[in-house]
């Protein structure tokens, strides 16, 4: 009986070591990677830098265009995303019948969290740019990310209405409340936390995405920023990799500065995130 005890006892360090190891390899590789974007990207990073449209010399070359234009985007995707999300979330768990078909139907959504970006970028092209007869706006990548993004936030906001305890919502029938009332007053509001976190992340994964905006034909080379929802644009992304397929090697100095602005987006977002999170958790 004690030997077993210590055999497992042992196993445990070991694999409390092997796993210390990986996570200790990946901390180093993140900053690696991180201590080279922050490195280079610094040196390019000034404020003409964001006043100054893309250039044919790196010297000159600048983030304007993909900055507006993502700010164009992203903007108008967040109300899109939210409201359809948080929507499709409350009727599957607080409206939907208990049936196969519901059941059928979060299955599938689930399983669209996994699909590759680019699946999502030719449905863009193929539903809002040549149906629709967007052409390649603003208004058709704001609706090819919300598609992008829509299955994780509908999935988080679903968890999120999961966690609300039932005796919140008999308590609030006890009351005399009436079902959309309960769901408006007192499970959506205890529920807002964690949907507001899932939300944020999904927007961060948006932000970063190149693959179905180039697929759908956004532009890479841009001199002008989008004044409306149906003008052509470009994102940060989409210029990061445009001035990484460049031959001139300075054109690397640019992209770091481009990929380390996107990094200190993301950051933002996934700090804006756990402050929200913490906020009204303590509420």
């Amino acid at each position: 009986m004690i030997s077993l005890k210590k055999k497992r006892m042992l196993t445990d360090k070991i694999f409390k070591v092997i796993f210390l190891i990986f996570i200790s390899l990946g901390l180093v590789v993140l900053a690696a990677l991180i201590y080279d974007i922050v490195s280079k990207g610094i040196i390019m990073l000034d404020w003409e830098f964001f006043t100054r449209f893309d250039s044919r010399f790196p010297a000159k070359a600048g983030i304007k265009a993909g900055l507006f234009g993502t700010i164009y985007v992203i903007g108008l995707m967040i109300p899109i995303t939210f409201f359809v999300g948080t929507a499709t979330a409350i009727y599957l768990e607080e409206y939907a019948p208990k049936n196969k078909l519901t059941d059928l139907i979060k299955l599938n959504i689930a399983n669209l969290a996994g699909i590759p970006s680019i699946i999502y970028g030719m449905l863009g092209l193929g539903v809002f740019v040549r149906y629709l007869n967007m052409g390649r706006s603003v208004l058709a990548g704001a609706l090819t990310l919300s598609l992008l993004v829509l299955p994780v936030v509908i999935v988080s906001a679903q968890e999120a209405l999961r966690s609300v305890p039932n005796s919140l919502r008999n308590a609030s029938y006890a009351l005399g409340a009436n079902h959309w009332h309960t769901v408006y007053k007192v499970v959506l509001p205890s529920a807002l936390p964690s949907i507001l976190t899932g939300f944020i992340l999904a927007i961060s994964r948006a932000i970063g995405e190149t693959a179905p905006l180039i697929m759908m034909g956004a532009l890479t080379f841009v001199m002008f920023t989008p004044q409306g929802i149906m003008d052509s644009f470009t994102v940060i992304p989409i210029q990061i990799f445009n001035w990484t397929s460049l031959p001139k090697a300075e054109f690397e100095l640019v992209a770091a500065s481009g990929s380390l602005l996107l990094l200190i987006l993301l950051f933002i977002l996934n700090g804006l995130a756990t402050f929200i999170r913490y906020r009204y958790s303590r509420k």
